[in-house]
């Protein structure tokens, strides 16, 4: 009887690592699939690897037996968007995600799941960003930092005609400010080639130019809750999460601001073609945003390949067109 292996090693040109499980089962996760069903296919795939009797296996034998077994267990739909996935292993630049919507819809929550799915250790929100920036101006010299970004409107120093809604005037402010620091961060992501996560209420649709960040691939959305009593218990669940420290009645005296910013984003994002996922039922969501997030980066993979063809192309006919007749092809 042949002894049962204990142990897996995953060879390539570069490397020497022994079989993970938890490894195998985040770049699963990225299809979509939950944590437990991704955990039970990285065992499946172990158990495959070990009954084939051979310590030593390549990547892209483990990537194909994964294939097989993610087939099997849950259908083509998924070996399709894991295959897209792992084909941008190689990516030659860093992936930003920007997460937008109004307070209280969920946008912490999917940015720490889509972190964990997609294995990106980098995740930021624009709260943060401007705590951070308070703690380097006086509130006499930017107020409206001071604020909330639906209570903005109470710092603003500046008259303005009665027709004009102030929410959005202080929100779009304070927006503008944060966005300072949005874009440091972005910058610094792309010198270290860092996959990154940016969320929170300051992400506005049309306020990021991707063409400014061309050694990036910028994917930008925006969550909402179309359902107001359903946005109302978003802020008690968060209560009860953070024990008290986000107290929901605060949010609940301006769900009328917080409701308006929302409508203001959501017709930015319209104007900025910029896609718009419910949050109601949160595997789905998960599920929706990383198959747009996934076909997006693949787009762009696939152009950046196509370009580095047509380069490559261009480059051997100068080449060719420079050697003497006797030489060519040689």
């Amino acid at each position: 009887m042949t002894e049962r292996l204990q142990k897996i090693t995953i060879v390539d040109e570069e490397h020497h690592l022994p079989y993970s499980k938890g490894l195998t089962a985040i770049s699963i996760m990225a299809t979509g699939l939950p944590p437990d069903v991704a955990y039970n296919i990285a065992s499946m795939i172990e158990e495959a690897l070990r009954d084939e009797g051979s310590p030593t296996v390549s990547m892209e034998h483990v990537r194909s037996t994964a294939e097989a077994i993610i087939e099997r267990e849950v259908g083509s739909k998924y070996v399709d968007i894991y295959r897209k996935w792992q084909s941008m292993g190689r990516l030659h630049k860093p992936i930003i995600l920007l997460i937008g919507g109004a307070t209280g819809v969920g946008k912490s929550t999917v940015a720490t799941m889509l972190a964990a799915r997609l294995g990106i250790t980098r995740q930021v929100s624009t709260d943060v960003i401007r705590e951070v920036m308070r703690s380097s101006f006086a509130p006499e010299l930017i107020p409206s930092l001071y604020n909330s970004s639906f209570s903005a409107f109470e710092k603003l120093r500046i008259p303005l005609p009665e027709t004009t809604d102030k929410v959005i005037v202080g929100f779009l402010e304070q927006a503008a400010m944060v966005w300072v620091g949005i874009r440091a961060l972005i910058e610094r992501a792309i010198i270290e080639r860092t996959n990154f996560i940016v969320e929170g209420a300051h992400v506005v649709p049309g306020i990021v130019d991707p063409k400014y960040f061309k050694d990036a691939i910028i994917i930008q959305l925006v969550l909402s809750v179309g359902d107001e009593q359903q946005h109302r218990s978003h802020f008690e669940i968060r209560e009860v999460e953070t024990e008290g420290a986000r107290p929901f009645a605060r949010y609940l005296d301006n769900i009328g601001n917080i409701r308006k910013i929302q409508d203001y984003i959501l017709k930015l994002a319209g104007e900025q073609d910029v896609p718009v996922f419910p949050c109601y039922n949160m595997d789905q969501t998960i599920a929706d945003v990383l198959d747009y997030i996934i076909n997006q980066v693949f787009v762009e993979y696939s152009a950046d390949m196509a370009q580095a063809l047509e380069r490559a192309d261009e480059l051997d006919g100068a080449r060719q067109r420079t050697l003497a007749p006797g030489q060519k092809g040689s």
